[in-house]
């Protein structure tokens, strides 16, 4: 088993870093591809917003698919969907079809589906006490891949200038060979013995436990996905924290620019504005994946729900007073840290507290609530601007953030101290 954690976890954090290189190349270029493909300025967002909804709705058949045969499935699936859909963008580009390039950025969300589900595949083989370190670390590895990608865009141009074709294809030439190496990386993943039978099947290709799709579900699993997650106060607490968390974090990063843009801060303060999120969003998720391991889960999730709020609090502060960089760089810092800790905390209270029957279906259900929640709070969030201003978007993360917090003092923060 031990020797199954090592090789896993080398290979999910290498298809994590290839995949955030694709990822963030894409997303760097994708508003502008949207607006020049349209000719709409107003339509820019819709390739951000077309990935998420890939993401959410690729959630669920990946996740059956990792449950009926194995995670090596499943997160191949995804990223060889992830590549195509690179290819089609390419080949939206250079025939100009706006629709093509749409349907593209939707089979590109699987990277990001895939890459949700590689945190829940860290802790299959992980011992119980090491769970939230495992997923902390996959998730670390994003870091590397979320820094490169966008700053090789430029490369990316200059590849699509030599090959002559349209400079903007070459950043999601760069994606395509992200996505390749991520797929090969999963190739190498090994299934452990399952927890819920008495037997092991053996795998043949490398001569470990596996479980395939030949296997019965097991006995145990009674009702459906939602009903197993209702009869656990604090599976329900885990799922709402990720699901709430991502919202937030979405619907603020996401018009913290347009705010900052309002006030006459360039690109420049922009970008150094986001990057600090990203750092805190990825970069400091091996130490909540340490709190988590060493305190419980529900005191780590209570600590992201307070960075939370000062978070928002600073961002309304900013909204209503004068904008300050500092501030709002402090404040999406902030931001970052409480997603890293209820998405890791979050994510191993989940794990945890759901049958092992249920386990990987209600893993692909958070991971499907958080980007269909976030898309659907990130087409909210324009509207909210336009007409109240940035302190309209705090309102709205508050306002999520209070059902969080109101199933954390139902279920008193998973009432499980110290393991």
């Amino acid at each position: 088993m031990a020797s199954t954690f090592a090789r896993n976890q080398w290979a999910l954090c290498a298809a994590q870093l290839f995949a955030g290189i694709g990822v963030a190349t894409g997303f760097a270029v994708g508003g502008i591809l949207a607006e020049d493909l349209t000719g709409r300025t107003e339509l820019a967002g819709f390739a951000q917003t077309a990935s998420i909804l890939g993401a959410g709705l690729l959630a669920l058949p990946l996740a059956r698919l990792a449950e009926v045969r194995n995670r090596r499935w499943a997160l191949g699936l995804g990223y060889g969907l992830a590549l195509t859909g690179a290819l089609l963008i390419v080949a939206a580009i250079l025939a100009g079809l706006a629709p093509l390039f749409f349907i593209g950025m939707g089979f590109f969300g699987a990277a990001t589906a895939a890459g949700l589900q590689s945190r829940y595949a860290a802790t299959d083989s992980a011992p119980e006490r090491l769970r939230a370190r495992a997923m902390s670390i996959v998730v670390w590895a994003t870091t590397v891949g979320s820094v490169l990608g966008p700053n090789l865009a430029q490369p990316g141009a200059r590849l699509g200038e030599a090959l002559g074709i349209d400079p903007f294809a070459g950043p999601f030439l760069i994606a395509v060979g992200g996505y390749l190496l991520s797929f090969v990386c999963v190739l190498f993943l090994r299934t452990p013995p399952p927890t819920t039978t008495g037997s092991e099947a053996v795998d043949a290709d490398d001569g470990e436990p596996d479980s395939t799709a030949e296997r019965p579900l097991p006995a145990s699993r009674r009702g459906g996905t939602w009903t197993a997650v209702r009869r656990s106060p604090g599976a329900m607490l885990g799922l709402l924290s990720v699901v709430s968390g991502h919202m937030i974090m979405v619907a603020t990063m996401v018009m913290t620019p347009v705010h900052m843009d309002h006030h006459g801060f360039g690109l420049g303060l922009i970008g150094v504005t986001i990057a600090g999120h990203i750092f805190g969003m990825y970069g400091l998720s091996p130490v909540f994946g340490y709190l988590t391991d060493r305190f419980s889960p529900g005191r780590v999730i209570l600590a992201g729900q307070v960075l939370f709020a000062a978070a928002l609090v600073l961002g309304f502060i900013d909204a209503v007073g004068q904008s300050s960089f500092l501030r709002l760089s402090i404040a999406l810092f902030l931001l970052g840290l409480g997603w890293s800790a209820c998405l890791i905390a979050g994510s191993t209270l989940l794990t945890q507290e759901i049958d092992p029957a249920h386990r990987i279906p209600v893993q692909g259900l958070s991971d499907a609530g958080m980007n269909l929640g976030a898309a659907a709070v990130a087409a909210l969030a324009g509207p909210l601007l336009a007409i109240g201003g940035f302190a309209w978007i705090t309102v709205l993360g508050f306002v999520v953030l209070s059902l969080s917090v109101l199933a954390g003092i139902r279920t008193g923060y998973g009432a499980r101290g110290p393991r």
